[in-house]
């Protein structure tokens, strides 16, 4: 397979955007909220493609910079099927700023930066797919400009977003100093004296930080909250499925490579960052009242149950973080779609107003309950098979790395405050007060269809979970 053929999918990607953008100067204002239907299309399509093409099972291109492998390749799916949701969701969105023709350009580029970034093979794509990533999330999150909340929430994340680009790049330049290569491949095999060895591991500290600025993990989460409430509702989506899966992979990828050099330091900052993200996130939580900020807190709580995964040191601990992943980003993105349909442009989105959902519309209902008890990690849904899967690989661990057993059980108290909170907003849904002139909610055809397979994607990879267990493996 050749290098241009390697990348036809972010290739693929990058045309229809330009192609999106043309289309959109030659159509009319009101055809504009169509556009983003056919981005979402055109996607879907890209998508497909990917499972009739026969892939290497691992393969580099560019002299090393570019790496294609079963990683990479479920990540890039991924990436696409939160795309796909995202552009419907926005399409049906009563914000004008995300109807128009940049909206949809602004994804896809997005996107095409997410499926480099899974398959970066060094720290040079590594730092300018983030880089292309975090500015197109600066200039969506601040997209509703004549929001305050919304201008608020990208000033906060463009400076929070340059400093931890700032640690990333001092981090990138011990490494380099003291490894003498910044391809992953290489520094496998580089020969690190034990002069240098200190540079390294503060160099790998600092790549942490500044990658774990996507991931939303302590110390980089301090943007979370803000930024979920300022943020429109799909680009809110958008950063809690698809960003946070980018900042994964590209922690998967600087520890595989560095794993053998700094494993004890590893597997200290990985489960110190854990504990902290999910103490910090889930007892933050609890007085939440605006929606869209308890995502934010939950967000910093699902980064350190990923990082458990990780922590684990294990195949099935890096599998059960995939799985993870892939169940969270179902339950967050119905979660936004509903708070999407039931607070539109209006703000702050307030759980008391959530009151009565069941009457104004039962699918909306439905679809906040399931994903709440989702994230929660009840049975039978897929949150809750994705935490039995960290539980178990870190269990299978802990003979090696006592401090699993501590971490486990922080991971226990985390799960036990979420439930307080998450049932919270199911609380609002079925026995809060509502207001007596509200009316049923339209949900439209196009909604509707999200919702239901959203939904229908949550019960069957908690009740069927063996295929995408299998794929994450």
């Amino acid at each position: 397979m050749s290098g241009f053929s390697a990348i036809g999918l972010e290739l693929a990607v990058v045309a229809g955007a330009l192609a999106i953008l043309v289309i959109g100067v030659c159509v009319s204002a009101e055809r504009r909220p169509f556009l983003s239907y056919a981005a979402a299309l055109f996607v879907g399509v890209v998508l497909l493609s990917s499972f009739l093409v026969s892939w290497p099972e691992r393969q580099t291109f560019f002299e090393g910079t570019y790496l294609l492998d079963g990683l990479a390749l479920f990540f890039k799916r991924l990436f696409m099927v939160a795309a796909c949701f995202v552009l419907v969701l926005s399409a049906g969105s009563s914000m004008k700023a995300v109807v128009g023709v940049e909206f949809p350009v602004l994804v896809l580029i997005a996107l095409a930066g997410m499926m480099f970034g899974a398959s970066a093979g060094g720290f040079v794509l590594l730092f300018v797919v983030l880089e292309l990533v975090t500015v197109t999330f600066y200039v969506l999150v601040a997209f509703a400009r004549e929001r305050r909340r919304s201008l608020e929430a990208g000033v906060k994340f463009l400076i929070i977003g340059a400093v931890t680009s700032a640690f990333l790049v001092l981090g990138m330049a011990f490494v380099y100093g003291s490894s003498g290569t910044m391809n992953f491949d290489q520094l496998r095999v580089a020969s690190i004296d034990s002069g240098r060895k200190q540079l390294f591991d503060i160099g790998l500290v600092l790549v942490f930080v500044g990658v774990g600025f996507k991931l939303a993990a302590v110390p980089s989460q301090m943007w979370a909250p803000d930024v979920y409430e300022g943020a429109p509702a799909p680009v809110g989506a958008f950063l809690a499925s698809g960003s946070k899966a980018l900042g994964l992979v590209l922690i998967v990828r600087v520890m595989n490579s560095t794993a053998q050099r700094g494993e004890t330091l590893w597997a200290v900052l990985l489960a110190v960052s854990a504990a902290a993200s999910i103490l910090y996130g889930a007892l933050c939580a609890i007085p939440q009242k605006d929606l869209k900020r308890l995502l934010g807190y939950s967000s910093i709580v699902t980064a350190g149950y990923l990082l458990i995964g990780l922590a684990s040191g294990s195949k099935a601990g890096i599998g059960a973080s995939l799985y993870y992943m892939t169940a969270y980003m179902f339950a967050v993105l119905a979660v936004f779609t509903v708070v999407s349909i039931v607070f539109g442009a209006a703000e702050p989105a307030e759980i008391a107003g959530l009151g009565g959902l069941y009457k104004r519309s039962p699918l909306l209902a439905v679809a906040l309950t399931l994903s709440m008890i989702s994230l929660a990690g009840v049975p039978p849904l897929a949150g809750f098979f994705g935490k039995f899967l960290l539980v178990k690989s870190a269990v299978g661990s802990a003979g090696l790395n006592k401090g699993l057993i501590i971490l486990i059980g922080v991971m226990v108290v985390g799960i036990l405050i979420s439930i307080y909170y998450y049932f919270g907003v199911i609380r609002a849904v079925y026995w809060g007060a509502s207001l007596e002139e509200a009316k049923p909610i339209m949900v439209t055809r196009s909604e509707r269809i999200v919702l239901i397979m959203l939904m229908v994607g949550l019960v069957w990879l908690g009740l069927f979970p063996g295929r995408l267990v299998r794929a994450s493996s």
